[in-house]
């Protein structure tokens, strides 16, 4: 990668420094929000509320200059309200198209699940194709757009699971989970406030975090690394534990998130160590377990990492091994 380029791959780093000042313990968590963006995804959070999300959505907005919204979903939020309707006025006899939620460059999209399928499918559009169809006439949204969706744990009080449909849209998904000791005694301190927030300033541009989305689109996947990326996604569908595994677009998923994953680190090329950091990411939420793993207590952790240690690697050879 060029010296400019690995700068700008810098930058980000500052940008993930910056969320983490806000954040704490969650370093993790704050690199995969940031890869997926690098990578043109959105990010599902299956999390109980208050570890941090909406926090972490909002320090994102500010260190990249983004605009954002947030629609807290429950069973009476409709599809209009998620992708906007035109009013009638009455002084101009004429109609007036107003923007929904999804109108601006970061929605949150709180707690998904307990909307109703209808609501939910508003966000299908949106999410692959950045357009919104609404009374005949398709509609771009602004440029870049991005969805942080949360989800109550399955089985939570007045949730119903999302579609796997919907799910496939979401390149990653993963959870925050508590923070650590140490990280909750900061909290305690206040030295993640609310007023450090208001004043955090951008750190790039969102015409940065564009150019970084097609710089990172030209990352060189060399074939054998293609090929243990098709590998991993089809060992998730032959696994005896899953009874539904990843489909193409796990693939091309996983494809990008090595991609942003190399060009994080430097690099304009893809590693083995690139594939295999990012695969628990993009499929975790897309598998269903099958009958026997329930049956022998296999988690969805417990098939990513046999499928890990099972696939083997094709032989490399020049500067990717």
């Amino acid at each position: 990668m060029s010296q400019n380029n690995a700068g700008k791959a810098n930058k980000f780093e500052a940008v993930m420094d910056a969320v983490g000042t806000i954040i704490f313990g969650k370093k993790t968590q704050i690199r995969e929000i940031m890869l997926t963006f690098l990578a043109g995804g959105n990010v599902l959070l299956e999390d109980i509320p208050g570890v941090g999300k909406t926090a972490a959505a909002l320090a994102f907005t500010k260190a990249l200059g983004l605009n954002s919204k947030r629609i807290q979903f429950t069973p009476d939020v409709l599809p209009s309200d998620v992708t906007g309707y035109s009013i009638y006025q009455k002084g101009t006899g004429s109609f007036v198209f107003r923007e929904g939620a999804v109108f601006t460059n970061l929605l949150l999209a709180d707690e998904l699940n307990r909307t109703s399928p209808k609501t939910q499918s508003a966000l299908l559009e949106a999410m692959q194709e950045k357009q919104v169809s609404v009374e005949g006439e398709t509609r771009s949204l602004p440029r870049p757009f991005y969805v942080i969706a949360t989800e109550n744990p399955r089985g939570s009080t007045g949730t119903q699971s999302l579609p796997e449909s919907q799910l496939d849209r979401f390149m990653t998904g993963f959870s925050f989970g508590y923070p650590d000791y140490d990280s909750e005694l900061q909290i305690v301190q206040g030295r993640g406030s609310e007023a450090l927030l208001s004043e955090m300033r951008p750190v790039l541009s969102p015409e940065d975090l564009l150019s970084a989305v097609l710089e990172v689109k030209k990352v060189y996947i060399k074939d054998n690394a293609a090929r243990y990326i098709v590998d991993l996604i089809r060992a998730t569908r032959e696994h005896p534990g899953v009874a539904e595994g990843g489909s193409p677009r796990a693939t091309i998923a996983l494809g990008a998130m090595a991609k942003a994953s190399a060009y994080l680190e430097g690099r304009d090329y893809v590693t083995y160590a690139d594939i295999s950091s990012q695969f628990p990411y993009i499929i975790r939420h897309r598998i269903i377990l099958g009958e026997s793993a329930r049956l022998s207590q296999s988690s969805k952790e417990d098939i990513i990492r046999n499928i890990l240690s099972s696939v083997k690697k094709p032989s490399l050879t020049g500067r990717t091994r």
